[in-house]
């Protein structure tokens, strides 16, 4: 239990249905759709419509998503992958030809937009509202205004330059030039219209007719290769989540082109280890060795599943769990390797902390884990100046030359960084949980889960906890592990510095089955809030 005199958060304890969410007002949308007799589903698409307004610098329409939902009853949960496509003409031999490289602010960074798309899927098959009902919060806030929050206006504040680029973004949200004051109002009336039009049409709404013509016309008049027939031909899919056994809980995760499949390989390889037992010290040393090896393998293997080779079996196996532990000095830090070797050039990382996740179970036992995103901060800073949908830039993770799994190709999609999660136990629904943050998210699963499961913490001490993060040749360190540890660190070996940012979010909720209650989380490190009755 926290200290009560020191600040701090406390879980929030339900008997009936929570919600935890990365902003209050998302938070707010969910508990009055499920008070009003919605199921997880329908909650959670208010919810995440209500943030693609109030946190545009985070998410977005414009956007992709991705969820794993456990149906109460359910022994394992089902996985939607909402995530777009690269355009028909986009090919290697394109960008080889042309010179080109896909940048951040490029129209080549933007893929298809999936979230609407997922959101139509999920609503049609697991819900009991209709789209047009769920948007109508949203809609509210877009057309009569929202209040800044602190941690959203510090965002926008370090975002300010990417939207000041383009002229629509900048008319949109720097009105009269200026980053809005955190605690004042800001109206978006072209994406209410835009927000309307699906609520009455669905998603074809957004993917034909003149919001498609709008986003089209603007990527191409910036050289984008997007078609009307590209939108059109927008479509989730479900998938076979991946999953392996922790402790004797099962963790589950969509498959990649996200990159869960390493939070999983990460977590086998902490197996081997009394990780409850070890000195601060230690854990934050083998977590570092065992994130090298994790995403060592996640740049040169993993892509699009369903149009790339990516070895999941092999990945998840006992050879490989033994041959990376095997790799660990717990002494002293050493560069990752690949089992098998596989003689390929990593793929250069790109750092960034921008999404949105949000977890919901519902009075039946319904459990929905949602993430949504644009990528970087206002992702490519692109808006369509009709609709007022601000664009991603999750193309920026393709590579474009072939050969490579996530190499760019027509009708595929880029690697991933953002990754729901399921926790389940006894073929039953435990926690849906996430954590945002970019790269970090697979290495955020492994610390959190570790923090609930090895070290006994509760949701809200497992989301408070300082984190750690070895990628890109240096080992961050968030600012709560202590000085004698940092020190510790550099001894092994380790390029250690203090995180210049704070590494993501997060939520969980936990389903207390013996108990009959739940006990629901969210991370300080952003403006959320969990709650529940």
């Amino acid at each position: 239990m926290r200290d009560f005199s020191a600040p701090g958060r406390s879980p929030v304890y339900a008997a009936n249905a929570a919600v935890a969410t990365s902003h209050p007002l998302s938070t707010l949308a969910a508990i009055e759709v499920l008070r009003a007799g919605g199921n997880a589903v329908d909650a959670g698409i208010a919810a995440v419509a209500v943030q693609c307004v109030v946190d545009p610098l985070m998410t977005g329409i414009g956007g992709d998503c991705f969820a794993l939902y456990a149906p109460a009853g359910a022994t394992k949960p089902l996985a939607l992958d909402g995530s777009g496509r690269a355009p028909a003409a986009a090919t290697p031999d394109w960008y080889a030809e042309h010179g080109v490289a896909i940048t951040p602010t490029s129209p080549h960074a933007v893929t298809v937009p999936g979230a609407i798309a997922a959101w139509d899927l999920l609503v049609r098959e697991h819900g009991t509202r209709s789209l047009g009902e769920l948007l109508q919060p949203a809609i509210r806030y877009a057309e009569d205004g929202f209040v800044i929050q602190q941690r959203v206006g510090w965002d926008w504040q370090r975002g300010a330059e990417r939207v000041a680029a383009d002229p629509h973004a900048a008319e949109t949200y720097l009105p009269g030039g200026q980053v809005p004051a955190i605690g004042s109002v800001l109206r978006l009336p072209k994406l209410a219209a835009t927000l309307r039009r699906i609520a009455q049409e669905g998603a074809r709404g957004f993917y034909t007719g003149p919001v498609a013509e709008d986003m089209v016309s603007r990527l191409n008049a910036l050289g984008g290769l997007h078609t009307l027939d590209d939108f059109a031909a927008a479509r989730p899919d479900m998938v076979t989540p991946v999953s392996t056994r922790y402790r004797g809980y099962d963790v589950y995760e969509c498959p990649p082109a996200g990159q869960g499949l390493a939070a999983l390989m990460m977590l086998n390889v902490l197996t081997h280890y009394d990780v409850g037992a070890i000195s601060d010290l230690d854990r934050l040393h083998l977590f570092a060795e065992t994130c090298k090896q994790g995403y060592h393998h996640r740049d040169v293997l993993f892509g699009d599943a369903a149009l790339a080779q990516v070895p999941i079996e092999h990945l998840l196996s006992d050879a490989w769990k033994a041959a990376a532990h095997g790799a660990i000095d717990m002494g002293r830090a050493r560069e990752p390797e690949i089992y098998p070797e596989i003689r390929q050039e990593i793929a250069e990382g790109r750092a960034h902390k921008d999404t949105v996740y949000l977890c919901v179970v519902d009075r039946d036992g319904n459990a929905l884990s949602l993430i949504n995103s644009i990528f970087q901060g206002f992702g490519s800073g692109i808006l369509a100046p009709e609709s007022g949908v601000l664009l991603h830039n999750r193309g920026l993770s393709f590579r474009t030359e072939g050969g490579h799994p996530n190499s760019v190709g027509p009708g595929k999609r880029p690697m991933h960084t953002i990754i729901p999660g399921m926790l389940m136990k006894d073929g039953q629904a435990v926690a849906p949980f996430g954590v945002m943050g970019g790269h970090y998210q697979a290495m955020g699963h492994v610390e959190l889960l570790s923090g609930l499961i090895d070290r006994g913490l509760d949701v809200q001490e497992a989301l408070d906890a300082p984190r750690s993060f070895a990628y890109g040749g240096t080992l961050e360190v968030e600012g709560g592990i202590s000085d004698a540890v940092m020190a510790g660190l550099i001894e092994r070996g380790h390029p250690a510095i203090r995180a210049p940012l704070p590494l993501g979010g997060g939520q969980i909720i936990w389903i207390d089955r013996k108990a009959g209650t739940l006990a629901a989380g969210s991370d300080p490190r952003k403006d959320g809030a969990a709650l529940g009755y």
